[in-house]
């Protein structure tokens, strides 16, 4: 017996990186998976091996979300779980942002998530309830140069946490997010990491697999959770664990 046997997730980005790993780790658990992407040959792929069903899915366009969750809807029945992951990154300085370019991050990023939490709101209250997970990431707590679009949108991702926990609550429909600090994934993929995690408490940057299972654990676990954020960043975001010399005199 899986904890989430029988549930039907729904999870976007899903061919790749954290999106895969979590469509594994609900898939272990009995769930029902639905891997959602716009890298069509990919997710078909991480489909095959979850034993799910691929759905290409451009988080950005209203209208293919609807199509999608009413195809898993009727297949499949009520979305119990939806996994808001998908996501993309620029490297610009906000004064040399280009407005093509805001847009791309944060239609991806903050609207696909709003548009998921939308889609699937009425298939969840319909089955009773359900979890929404909204990847954000440590940039939806601090700043960061040269990510201006970025960091805009996973503050949105946070604040639009909050605005559907308080709405849907009542519904028995939970949503949290999740605040990953650096990991190993295609969208880091070429950057210079050695020092970048030397400094952090957990000296060392973070792996899929490690957030799949905080995700599955709100999923599963953490019922009585909702509205917060959840980080997952080697505790990036506690401070630099520096060694200072002390004089005990």
């Amino acid at each position: 017996m899986g904890k989430l046997d029988g549930k039907v997730a729904i999870v976007t980005g899903g061919a790749q990186g954290m999106g895969a790993a979590d469509c594994a780790i609900l898939a272990a658990e009995g769930a029902r998976v639905v891997v959602c992407d716009v890298l069509d040959e990919q997710g078909a792929v991480v489909a095959k091996q979850v034993g799910g069903e691929y759905r290409h899915l451009d988080v950005a366009d209203e209208d293919n979300w609807a199509a999608v969750v009413a195809e898993v809807v009727k297949e499949l029945g009520p979305v119990d779980i939806l996994i808001n992951n998908a996501g993309v990154v620029g490297f610009t300085p906000v004064a040399a942002t280009a407005l093509a370019e805001w847009n791309r991050v944060i239609s991806v990023n903050l609207t696909g998530v709003f548009l998921g939490i939308r889609a699937v709101a009425a298939s969840m209250k319909a089955g009773g309830g359900g979890v929404i997970v909204n990847i954000s990431s440590t940039a939806g707590l601090t700043g960061y140069p040269n990510l201006a679009a970025y960091v805009a949108s996973k503050w949105g991702v946070r604040g639009l946490t909050k605005s559907a926990a308080l709405e849907l609550g009542r519904d028995n429909i939970r949503v949290v997010s999740v605040h990953p600090g650096g990991i190993r994934t295609p969208m880091t993929a070429g950057l210079e990491l050695g020092e970048m995690f030397a400094s952090q408490p957990i000296p060392r940057i973070g792996e899929a697999d490690e957030v799949a299972k905080l995700v599955l654990y709100l999923v599963a676990d953490a019922t009585y959770s909702t509205g917060t954020e959840f980080v997952i960043d080697g505790g990036a975001t506690v401070g630099q664990a520096l060694t200072v010399a002390v004089d005990p005199e």
